[in-house]
């Protein structure tokens, strides 16, 4: 039985809460263990001091962070390797707004968390006293459900809303509390969490799309994150193996098909495979299972429009509102990834299925392109570009050893533990990853999505290896990142949480950086990170190890190293790598355009 196993067994419901009164603290906390909670991230606080006080009786851990932020983070990165609840909570006022970004991040990453906001008290809201904030616009946009305890009696009765809506919906609850409503009697019934079914959707859909599938000479899947929050990967693979059809993954979801299937053709979107991208272009029918497809995964890439423009669209997503929201499509299903891939596949095993004349053919395009692409891989050792071409140049000339980032990157993708899990913070050599970073099984890949901010790497791996402890579990920053949440080191350190974390140190912002090189004239503003000090020496400073990288032959032993150190010794690793200031493309060449400037004192800025 695993640590957390073995808790989630100790945090039982109290047999005495079902026979006399209770306050509301003791509400609060019960209703938490009902639905299994057995860790909370924060920053403890008065305003819900009550409550934490009975946290380590009812089997639940209180997980001191460095920054709120940062909690909101863990609970994100916890919610997403288990599939249970990441909760968060803090202080009134700038400790909730502090959590702001982080639950934003959860929100588009469809994470289970609640966030518990504890309010100024009800006899002195709206008096401008001491940290008194109006909390539940702050997350409105970015909360599937807020749940405000409008009386303390009904604070059973809130908390089990937010838990259950949480997973219900598949995103951030809020459960604002005002902080005297902690105390009081009440007789509350604690509630059990709901169980909820999820179906394959209309009958009239899933025949229209078994039909498109059985008619189709070259169908293409793409597996989004929808099939790992159904836990529907292996279904995923049933049904692509019916139809002999290649399987690409969508943006940052690389983790929702096994990279060591013969049918895996590696992630679309931003620096994903030109394999998948190649093959999905000649589709005739594409199945979108699981994923809402956002601009970022279907947008062109390595100059090449490869969404393919006269397939015809399935999508399936468990929202319905996402059904043809981003791309147009033929067969909209709303329903659950695992129970819609059954669903079609018992479909299909009952009809004649016209790619199954192909299969053999196919199967060799897809082996082609997929060695096509490993050996542009092998053999892109350094960006081509004239501004990297000239960034390579001055690093010779400066003193060190400063190696080309994709080569780093296949050497870690090569050194990569089993059953590893793996964040990435934003960024141009982190968005450069996705196409080296390959996964066995579902839950090992944690990115921020379409939020796409800063500092989430080390915060989300510390929350997933606290949910997983048995797995490695690695973070992958930029130096300009990295100095955002590097004091979460604390938090690894501090309570036995290791993890290791690769720092590329470029001494950059590089992908606004490779803006200005596109669009403004090589202008750098604010872009440069220049400083003396070692992020390796500061992880030492901090209680962890630190390993400085600047030999390619280094790179795959000194993860290997960390990783043995954070499995077997318990310790937090911190590997900054010495890189060039080269840089992969740009995010979105269709977000910015050509400067033009009309006043005389502009002109030259062009």
């Amino acid at each position: 039985m695993t640590e957390l196993a073995d808790r989630t067994e100790k945090a039982t419901l109290s047999e005495a809460v079902k026979t006399q009164k209770i306050t509301s603290s003791e509400a609060f906390v019960e209703t938490m263990v009902a639905n299994g909670v057995t860790d909370i991230f924060g920053i403890m606080g008065s305003a819900f001091m009550d409550a934490m006080d009975i946290f380590a009786p009812a089997g639940i851990d209180f997980i001191p962070v460095v920054h709120e932020q940062g909690a909101a983070h863990m609970a994100d990165g916890y919610a997403r390797a288990s599939g249970r609840h990441g909760v968060v909570t803090g202080q009134n006022g700038p400790g909730i707004s502090n959590c702001v970004t982080a639950i934003a991040a959860a929100y588009w990453a469809h994470s289970p968390v609640v966030i518990v906001t504890p309010e100024a008290g009800t006899n002195s809201i709206g008096l401008g006293g001491f940290q008194e904030a109006n909390q539940l616009p702050m997350f409105q946009e970015f909360t599937k459900y807020q749940g405000h305890v409008s009386n303390p009696t009904r604070m059973a009765e809130f908390t089990a809303r937010c838990f259950d809506r949480a997973k219900s919906e598949m995103g951030p609850t809020q459960l604002n509390i005002p902080r005297d409503y902690f105390y009081g009697e009440c007789a509350p019934e604690i509630p059990q969490p709901q169980k909820i079914d999820r179906g394959p959707g209309g009958a009239e859909s899933l025949e229209e799309a078994a039909a498109l599938l059985a008619s189709a000479k070259n169908p293409v899947i793409v597996s989004g994150g929808g099939v790992v929050m159904a836990d529907g990967v292996d279904e995923c693979i049933a049904l692509a193996e019916r139809l002999g059809s290649p399987v690409v993954n969508s943006y940052q979801h690389n983790d929702s098909f096994p990279a060591s299937h013969p049918l895996w053709a590696g992630p679309l979107g931003y620096q994903g495979s030109k394999a998948g991208m190649t093959l999905i272009n000649q589709a005739d029918v594409v199945l979108a299972l699981g994923t809402r497809l956002g601009p970022f995964g279907t947008l062109p890439q390595y100059e090449f429009d490869y969404w393919p423009t006269n397939a015809k669209i399935i999508q399936v997503d468990a929202d319905q509102k996402m059904l043809g929201l981003v791309k147009k499509i033929d067969v909209g299903i709303c329903g659950d990834a695992k129970a819609v891939a059954e669903d079609l596949l018992a479909r299909l095993n009952d009809r004649k299925v016209a790619c199954d004349a192909t299969k053999d053919q196919r199967a060799e395009l897809i082996k082609a392109e997929k060695d096509a692409w490993e050996a542009e891989l092998d053999s892109w050792t350094h960006e081509k570009d004239e501004f990297s071409l000239d960034a390579i140049d001055e690093a010779e000339k400066e003193d060190g050893n400063w190696l080309h980032p994709r080569q780093v990157l296949r050497e870690l993708e090569k050194a990569m533990p089993a059953d590893v899990m793996v964040s990435t913070d934003i960024g141009n050599i982190n968005s450069v990853a996705h196409s080296y970073l390959r996964f066995e099984r579902p839950r090992s890949f944690f990115a921020p999505m379409s939020f796409g901010n800063c500092g989430y790497a080390l915060p989300t791996i510390i929350g997933a290896k606290r949910a997983a402890p048995e797995r490695p579990a690695i973070a992958y920053a930029g130096d300009g990142a990295w100095a955002m949440s590097m004091v979460e080191v604390l938090t690894a350190v501090r309570h036995d949480i290791p993890v290791t974390a690769v720092v590329f140190r470029n001494r950059q912002w590089g992908a606004e950086k490779k803006n200005q090189v596109e669009f403004y004239g090589h202008r750098f503003i604010a872009g440069e990170l220049d400083n003396g000090e070692s992020f390796a020496a500061m992880a030492e400073s901090m209680g962890a190890d630190g390993i400085v990288v600047d030999d390619l032959d280094e790179v795959g032993p000194a993860l290997q190293k960390a990783v043995n150190a954070q499995m077997n010794e318990g310790r937090t690793t911190v590997i900054e790598v010495m890189c060039t200031k080269e840089l992969g493309d740009p995010f979105r060449r269709d977000a910015l355009r050509k400067p033009v400037r009309t006043l005389d004192k502009y002109k030259d800025y062009v």
